[in-house]
């Protein structure tokens, strides 16, 4: 058990660098500013778990993990609602597609953690959240490799990776 939870602990110091390079990536975006706070949010949430996994289980940390969650499901299902009506190809090419699957991760995650208050973290949801912590990284290398992807980007996102 001990593996397990130091497991959790690096998933989370994982996904807490993420949603951090997430916000610091946001510096030249349209709409920075309600990206940084989407992506922070989680971040020191995240960050909390991994010093902390018990605080899962505080009212103020739930609260904070439930409203955010709650955010970002609406906006999940308003930037699915609106690349139906509007992409145009690869989702991943539409800013509206990466800030869903940004959004998706979160919500995720988000989750993951609050979930860890009841039944510690293992088998198959401590599987699951290997993968998802390292989803995003390896996700950015891919997109990093991949400069025909890159090319239809605004150039906001292109002057960032």
């Amino acid at each position: 058990m001990a593996m397990a939870g130091r497991l959790w602990r690096l998933c989370n110091l994982l996904m807490a660098a993420f949603f951090g390079l997430a916000a610091a990536v946001q510096v030249n975006d349209p709409d920075a500013g309600l990206w940084t706070v989407i992506y922070l949010v989680p971040a020191a949430l995240t960050l909390l778990v991994s010093i902390n996994p018990s605080i899962t289980g505080n009212g103020v940390w739930r609260s904070l993990c439930d409203l955010h969650s709650a955010g970002c499901i609406v906006g999940t299902i308003a930037l699915a609602c609106s690349l139906f009506a509007y992409a145009q190809g690869n989702i991943l090419h539409e800013e509206e597609g990466r800030e869903l699957f940004g959004l998706v991760i979160i919500a995720v995650w988000m989750r993951l953690c609050r979930s860890s208050a009841k039944n510690p973290l293992a088998g198959v949801r401590l599987t699951a959240a290997v993968v998802v912590a390292l989803f995003p990284f390896v996700s950015w290398l891919y997109i990093y490799a991949n400069k025909e992807m890159r090319a239809s980007w605004p150039t906001h996102c292109k002057t960032v990776i």
